[in-house]
This record gives C-alpha cells, sequence and structure tokens, in this order.
C-alpha cells in the first residue's frame, strides 16, 4: 500500500475517517480531531489520514497539535502531495518554500479537473481570461505563435485563437490537459513544471526555444512563490518582439511575495515591476482587477502586459 493514498486500506479506520468528517462538517472539529486519532492507532503511517488529523486540529485552535500532526504527514509522505509544507508555513514552523511541491500541485488540479471550470466560472466569478485577452487584443497584433503556459482546462484558449496562427498549451495535470484537448482550440498539448529550470521543464522538449510571439500564464503564477524560474522559462521561450500576457494575485503594499491562506502565492506590484526590469521586459499596460472570489470575498489581481525588445 502506497501510504499517501486516500483511502488507509483497514475498513475501521476508513469507516472512523468518515464519521470524523462528518462531525467536522457539522462544527465539531474537536471530536472530528479524537475520532481521526483512533483511526491514525490502527494506520499509523497513514499519510492522508494524519493531514485530515492536522486540518482538524488546526480549526480546533490547536496550533501547536496541527504542526506535529503536519510533520507526521511529511515523514510518511517525503512527496508532499497534500502540500504540508505550505500548511507548515502558514503556521510559523518553517520558513515560506519559494514555491509548492510540484506533486502537491499535480495532485491538486488533477483531483480538481472535472469540477475546475464550474467552480471557477459559476461560482467564484472568474474572470482572467477574458481581462487578459482584452489586454492582448490592444495590441492589434495578430500572432504567428502563441504558448499558455498552465492552460488549465483551456478556458484561455477560445479567448485568444482568434488572432493566432498556432496555439500551444503547457500544463502540469495531466487531467486538466484532457480537458483542455475537448475544446479543440490549441495544436499542441503538453506536460510542464514552471518551477523547473527551462531544460528541465519540458517547455523544449520537442520544439525550439524563442519560437513563440506570445506567451500567457492566466492565473496560474499564484502557484508559485519566486518567479525567477518561470521567466526564465519566458525568455528562452519568447521570440525577440514577443508580447507576454499573465496575471498575478495582488499582495498589496510592500515588496516580494507572500502565502496567502488559499495556499496560494500573492506578489506585489515592485517586485513583479523588478523582476521585469532585471529580465529586459518592457511593461505596455497594467489592469488592477478582482480576479475572483475565495471564501465570498473579492481577490484583488494585477494583469501585465509585456514585450520583449525586438
Amino acid at each position: 500500500m502506497m501510504h499517501h493514498q486516500l483511502s488507509s486500506g483497514d475498513v475501521i479506520a476508513d469507516r472512523r475517517a468518515d464519521y470524523a468528517r462528518m462531525l467536522e462538517e457539522g462544527g465539531e472539529p474537536d471530536a472530528a480531531a479524537e475520532l481521526m486519532e483512533q483511526a491514525l492507532e490502527l494506520v499509523p503511517a497513514w499519510a492522508a489520514g494524519w493531514y485530515r488529523l492536522a486540518t482538524y486540529l488546526e480549526k480546533a485552535g490547536r496550533a501547536d497539535a496541527a504542526i506535529e500532526a503536519y510533520r507526521r504527514t511529511l515523514a510518511f509522505d517525503p512527496d508532499d502531495i497534500f502540500g504540508a509544507t505550505l500548511k507548515l508555513a502558514l503556521l510559523g514552523d518553517v520558513a515560506t518554500p519559494d514555491r509548492p511541491p510540484s506533486r502537491y500541485v499535480e495532485r491538486l488540479f488533477d483531483d480538481y479537473a472535472d469540477r475546475f471550470e464550474s467552480a471557477l466560472v459559476e461560482k467564484l466569478d472568474y474572470s482572467v481570461p477574458q481581462k487578459l485577452a482584452a489586454l492582448i487584443a490592444s495590441t492589434g497584433r495578430r500572432y504567428d505563435r502563441a504558448v499558455d503556459l498552465g492552460c488549465g482546462t483551456g478556458l484561455l484558449g477560445p479567448e485568444i485563437r482568434g488572432r493566432v496562427d498556432r496555439l500551444e498549451g503547457f500544463d502540469l495535470s495531466q487531467n486538466m490537459l484532457v480537458k483542455a484537448a475537448e475544446k479543440q482550440v490549441y495544436d499542441c498539448l503538453a506536460q510542464a513544471d514552471l518551477s523547473l529550470a527551462p531544460d528541465l521543464s519540458g517547455l523544449f522538449a520537442d520544439a525550439a526555444r524563442h519560437r513563440a510571439d506570445l506567451v500567457t500564464a492566466a492565473d496560474v503564477l499564484m502557484y508559485l512563490g519566486n518567479l525567477e524560474s518561470v521567466f526564465a522559462i519566458i525568455g528562452e521561450l519568447a521570440a525577440s518582439g514577443a508580447d507576454i500576457a499573465f496575471s498575478v494575485e495582488d499582495a498589496g503594499d510592500g515588496e516580494g511575495f507572500h502565502l496567502a491562506p488559499s495556499l496560494r502565492y500573492a506578489h506585489s506590484e515592485s517586485y513583479v515591476r523588478a523582476l521585469l526590469a532585471g529580465h529586459g521586459l518592457q511593461i505596455l499596460a497594467t489592469v488592477k482587477s478582482v480576479i475572483r472570489k475565495d471564501g465570498g470575498k473579492p481577490v484583488s489581481g494585477i494583469l501585465f502586459l509585456t514585450r520583449k525588445p525586438a
């Protein structure tokens, strides 16, 4: 048995875990934690169980116990598919990582793929694809080849397809790529990891460098903290004179980036501007806007349209 499996492999432990979830959903996180601890006595190496216990403890206000449970999660799941490191950072136990574990992001979106669009568009008022497409349209250009980084289920593709001759999409999640393929707007779809160096990212395995005169990244950079890796990739991907359009969650005043309770990263405008200057990219336009809701509250973002000098 893989210890990170969602099921413990023990019928009694799974039943107790199900009851624990019902208690938590009913507003009794302390009782849920107690029952989850009983389940883990039966399967002490169950990473998913430790993660669930940690979340119940956190909701019950027992931070120290939650930290220990998140540490146990990591001990049994060193790939960190549950993102325990991010939780530990929010609780002040470890430094904020520069990026989340790739396996965590991949699993998150593989699991989310089937309900991704209905959740984002219908429930969270997600509007980045339309707003980013409008920014791109403001250039009046037509593009030979566009590369959509973190394309997800392909929400941006239909918005920009009319001004692009060839459209490539890349994402870490294979399940998301399957959904994007169903739209039949991308000429090429493949897996890529934006947290890696260009040669390891997957973006150049079967395709040339400096091939794109449009590079987009809609609502993907919030799954990276330090953006140096993705702009190194963009530098290798973009042709001279290429436009680069992307969005970030707005960290507000201050410098750098921070990890939000949503487990996404927010970036300050000053951080992004300094990064763009360091990579020789000219800012053509910025738009500050609400990009979606989270917990019923608006999430502020910044859309950037930039250009690589010819």
